[in-house]
């Protein structure tokens, strides 16, 4: 009998704990002792162990976030990839990410992670002066970051992304373009530039900032792909340029809507048309982690509608967009008979472009990415 291929899942680990939060981050992390790692660890292992093993599905990517996944003990991040590879049937040639901050990595524990079949780092540099990082209040130099990226490579990690933020307060366009060519000059395999938003309830929402205005801001990312490409990455995404190959697959596969379980506080998933996501209240997720019904919370069926205008909004990100066959072939109608009109708006005013079946945002069109996106939502 022939051997029925498994769906692929990805797999999204979240590790809330960082030395110090950063003075423009909202997301779900913080400082925390030894002991409470630990024990979040060993809740974190609870729920491995009690969601189901998904036997009709093929893990491709493991992608390990936070906060800063590389200030806790490596082993407690080794027994988890363990756990997950004695669970699940985990694909041959698995992408398994983690984040990591300079200065918080030594020689001894980028073995431990690959060892435990890590094969690609993303180093969270932002930006290679330092003025600029006491500005973002990160705890790293960039002399530590040179240190955290050689250690990297002599350990053997061959797949290397670099996160880089553009718009950072008092920030220059030449001040850009410098970071740019100094990063990329570094030969990394990956490059995230994305740029500030100062967030409510941050530090940053509090100050008066001195910001890029928004020529300046302009022009700072629409000549990132120019610049990046004389070093030989290309863009695939709004904030994602890569070597040829070396996209990040995880991300690609969030775009392109493959299924997706988080594990961890607060972590989100999309698993057969059911979204929902774990508690962010760390009391009651380690209480309650070994029962996942316990945590969950935020439950909801899609529908065609959600789902189809999913696949547009998270598609469109991409450079290469998105294909009119798939389309047709995942819900059984032409993309013209249910976007027709919207479609018709954006082509008619240069913001996407058609060629042979795929639509995807035209340079002009990136610029005001997340109006074109909103007008899909049926």
């Amino acid at each position: 009998m022939e051997n029925k291929a498994k769906k692929p899942l990805e797999l999204y680990i979240h590790v809330p704990f960082c030395v110090k939060k950063c003075d423009y981050c909202d997301f779900l992390s913080g400082p925390a002792g030894k002991e409470r790692q630990a024990e979040y660890f060993q809740a974190l292992q609870r729920e491995v162990a009690s969601v189901p093993d998904f036997p009709d599905r093929e893990i491709t990517t493991v992608f390990i976030g936070g906060g800063t996944p590389s200030v806790p003990d490596p082993a407690l991040i080794g027994a988890v990839l363990d756990q997950i590879r004695n669970k699940f049937f985990m694909a041959p040639d698995a992408e398994i990410t983690i984040e990591a901050n300079p200065g918080t990595l030594y020689k001894e524990k980028l073995e431990d992670y690959l060892e435990h079949g890590v094969n690609r780092l993303s180093l969270g540099l932002q930006s290679p002066q330092n003025r600029e990082l006491k500005i973002l209040g990160r705890i790293h130099t960039w002399e530590e970051f040179l240190e955290s990226f050689s250690l990297a490579r002599e350990a053997g990690f061959s797949n290397i992304n670099i996160d880089l933020m553009s718009a950072i307060p008092d920030q220059t366009y030449e001040g850009w373009e410098k970071n740019l060519r100094t990063v990329a000059a570094l030969g990394p395999e990956h490059i995230s530039a994305y740029s500030l938003i100062v967030e409510e309830g941050t530090p940053f929402w509090e100050r008066d900032l001195k910001l890029p205005d928004e020529d300046t801001e302009y022009r700072m990312y629409e000549d990132t792909a120019a610049i990046l490409g004389e070093y030989g990455f290309h863009q695939y995404e709004i904030s994602n340029y890569a070597k040829k190959g070396l996209e990040c697959r995880h991300n690609k596969g969030y775009w392109q809507r493959t299924d997706y379980l988080g594990l961890g506080l607060g972590a989100s998933s999309l698993v057969d048309h059911i979204r929902f996501s774990n508690t962010d209240n760390m009391e009651e997720y380690i209480k309650n982690s070994g029962q996942p019904e316990k945590i969950r919370c935020d439950m909801e069926r899609l529908g065609e509608a959600d789902e189809m205008a999913e696949f547009m909004f998270l598609g469109l990100r991409m450079t290469e967009g998105v294909s009119m066959d798939v389309f047709e072939e995942y819900f059984g109608k032409k993309i013209e008979s249910i976007y027709g009109d919207v479609l018709e708006k954006y082509l008619s005013i240069g913001m996407l472009e058609k060629k042979e079946s795929r639509i995807y945002l035209t340079r002009k069109g990136i610029h005001v990415s997340n109006g074109i996106m909103a007008d899909f939502l049926l």
